[in-house]
């Protein structure tokens, strides 16, 4: 997968929320949109980062069952602090200064 690989990167790829959610679209349904309740491949974008599917009308946001889901805070910044190496979700803590 391709992953900026550093906050210079990440900002000239991810100016935007928008650009966070094409992005996060692209790595969940790397062929289109594929509906998760009835696996459907054809449905259509809507307001906020969802997709709705053709056949069983249900809406899928794009970040449902990631750490991203529901978040108040914006992508852009939620990205940032899952990616840090001492940040909020690492998986070591940080060392004590």
């Amino acid at each position: 997968m391709h992953y900026p690989r550093s906050t210079g990167e990440f900002q000239s790829w991810f100016g935007t929320d928008a650009d966070c959610l094409d992005y996060l679209a692209w790595l969940r349904w790397p062929k289109g949109f594929v509906c998760p309740q009835c696996e459907n491949p054809s449905g259509w974008a809507v307001v906020g980062g969802s997709f709705k599917c053709a056949s069983c009308k249900k809406e899928t946001a794009v970040t449902a069952g990631t750490l991203f889901d529901r978040r108040r805070t914006p992508l852009t910044v939620c990205w940032q602090f899952a990616t840090a190496k001492d940040g909020v979700f690492s998986a070591e803590p940080a060392a004590d200064p």
